[in-house]
């Protein structure tokens, strides 16, 4: 069982930055893709951001290529997501996600477990 926790949400104007983290409660954390989504009321998760298990092959929804970065640290069994020159459609609720998929992809259901989510406003 893995247990994944975020932390860094909050709210922030149009043009600011904000930094989530995941951390994961599992000690073979990097058997693990990771991704990040979001959803925002009344919408589907939206894929934003996934990263392989050792890092090295990264993929980034359209709407957020070019200003967020996701990152993993395997030995801090940790992953990131640096959110920068948010708009207000980043709005959301933005989840962790793990995988034992090799490559599982910008589907939700390709992944095995969720953190609980945390909120992210951005005000214009």
């Amino acid at each position: 069982q893995v247990q994944l926790v975020e932390s860094g949400g909050g709210s922030v104007q149009a043009g600011g930055s904000l930094r989530l983290s995941c951390a994961a409660s599992v000690g073979t954390f990097s058997t693990y893709a990771m991704g990040w989504f979001r959803q925002a009321p009344g919408k589907e998760r939206e894929f934003v951001a996934a990263t392989s298990r050792g890092g090295g092959v990264i993929d980034y929804g359209d709407s957020v290529k070019g200003r967020f970065t996701i990152s993993r640290d395997n030995a801090k069994r940790t992953v990131n997501l640096q959110m920068n020159s948010l708009k207000p459609e980043d709005t959301a609720v933005y989840y962790c996600a793990a995988s034992r998929t090799v490559v599982p992809g910008r589907t939700p259901r390709n992944y095995d477990y969720w953190g609980q989510g945390t909120q992210v406003t951005v005000s214009s």
